[in-house]
């Protein structure tokens, strides 16, 4: 692999172990402060004891986020300095607001919120909460402000080889960002979602204690609707994201679709497999015109194919970079079935969660042992749709790290060396890993097997009499 090769990989597998964290940080926030709210306004102490459950878990999860995301500030600067250079005046303002608000606020709210039970006024600490569930919404705003720019630039004029802003409200508006915001936050509070249903559903296996009984079924169906209803807004987003695509990104969408010639009107393909440098011998199962259908609402209209595009974009960009650049995204098979394997995930989990209320409606969920077994193993559909997600969305920008005005290559330090990469990747990868898999541990501990008190951190013993100084010293 040359230094390209490794430099894309490391940032990838880097943010693709930070976003494990995130969605679930997001989500699950919000699923407390609603739980703390109806113990607020019922004052019923089984949500009080769904609250400090749920909101341990969110605490643990919360500080491995914190941990992983701290090392992509640094990859900018450090593997991508050419592109740290040329879009810094841009990139750096939403960065800068996402750490100086939005974390801030979290940050601190979240400290209000720990120690202030039984401390702050009932009202009060439930707004910091609230804050915390606002804080994280809106950090993932200012992350996706700076992301949906490279997808979509806008309000920038070139100056002296650099992108320099002259709109921050064209930035801000960024069509991108009203639809990729919405798709990735709901996407977070499905991954949330699912989380707590499943592990309501293991604990009510393995329980027979009543109250607890009482809790994690209310957590369950809790569960349900607010995954439904998280899933169902994830996917008309989706559908109105394949729409803008076909005028901002329209490779990307041929890629999604494996779509190498021009149709009109132009099939959806539900399956395809075989050799790229031989399509002739690839077998395609498609549905006619039902492409066309999605992205323009109607069965006629054309969708143009990766090679029509190439030779556009050949003779729009000839004196930036040749006549004769490639345009085409690398690992077509992997953008195609990353698409497939997100759409696909997203309708289980809807039909999951449609059965579950049935089940419910029919007084029947807690007691149907088999859908119980079932929904553990469900809490790791979320994250791979989240994962393939970003994989068809950045992949299928390739080969722009900025659409439109700077290829990839362009944007890599230029000092870099493969040993530098191989060393950090490894290092990376160990580390990440250690991190996940303390982060696993600690979930499964306490959603597994912890007591559903009211303690929200554990309460230190005291010493006895004599050993409260020996130690200070």
């Amino acid at each position: 692999m040359d230094v390209l090769e490794l430099a894309r990989l490391q940032f990838a597998t880097t943010t693709l172990y930070h976003f494990i964290f995130v969605p679930l940080t997001i989500g699950l926030a919000l699923m407390v402060a609603i739980m703390q709210t109806q113990y607020v306004r019922t004052d019923d102490e089984k949500y009080k004891r769904m609250t400090k459950f749920w909101g341990k878990l969110f605490l643990i999860n919360f500080a491995m986020g914190v941990v992983t995301g701290i090392v992509q500030e640094f990859q900018f600067g450090m593997g991508w300095s050419e592109y740290s250079r040329f879009v810094g005046d841009i990139f750096g303002a939403p960065l800068a607001i996402e750490a100086l608000m939005a974390f801030f606020i979290e940050s601190t709210f979240i400290g209000l919120w720990i120690f202030g039970w039984d401390k702050l006024p009932k009202r009060v600490h439930l707004a910091s909460i609230w804050m915390v569930a606002f804080a994280s919404a809106i950090s993932s705003v200012w992350i996706l402000i700076a992301n949906s720019w490279m997808q979509n630039p806008v309000g920038y004029e070139i100056v002296n080889g650099r992108a320099q802003m002259v709109d921050f409200g064209a930035v801000v508006t960024n069509p991108n960002v009203a639809l990729q915001f919405p798709h990735v936050i709901f996407g977070a509070f499905a991954t949330a979602g699912f989380f707590v249903i499943a592990v309501s559903a293991y604990r009510l296996l393995r329980t027979q204690d009543s109250d607890e009984r009482i809790m994690f079924t209310r957590s369950l169906k809790f569960g349900l609707v607010f995954s439904l209803g998280s899933l169902i807004v994830t996917m008309g987003i989706g559908h109105m994201s394949g729409q803008f695509l076909v005028d901002k990104q329209p490779m990307k969408l041929a890629a999604a679709e494996g779509l190498w010639e021009t149709e009109d009107p132009a099939g959806l393909s539900f399956f395809q497999i075989g050799d790229e440098e031989n399509r002739e011998s690839v077998i395609n199962l498609r549905i006619p015109s039902l492409l066309s259908f999605m992205t323009y609402d109607s069965f006629d209209g054309m969708v143009p194919g990766m090679n029509d595009l190439n030779a556009y974009y050949q003779e729009q960009y000839a004196d930036a970079y040749g006549p004769d650049a490639d345009y085409i995204p690398p690992m077509i098979w992997m953008i195609y079935w990353s698409f497939r394997a997100m759409v696909g995930l997203g309708f289980l989990m809807t039909f999951i969660a449609i059965f579950g209320l049935f089940l419910w409606w029919r007084n029947r969920l807690e007691y149907t042992k088999w859908f119980l077994m079932v929904l553990p193993f469900a809490i790791v559909l979320p994250y791979i749709a989240n994962a393939t997600g970003w994989v068809m969305a950045e992949l299928g920008r390739q080969p722009w790290i900025v659409q439109g005005l700077m290829r990839t290559e362009d944007g890599i330090s230029p000092n870099l060396t493969t040993t530098d990469l191989w060393i950090s990747l490894t290092g990376f990868v160990l580390v990440y890993t250690l991190l996940s898999m303390a982060n696993f541990y600690l979930l499964w501990k306490y959603a597994s097997s912890g007591e559903t008190t009211d303690e929200l951190l554990p309460t230190p013993k005291p010493q006895t009499d004599g050993m409260q100084l020996e130690n200070a010293y």
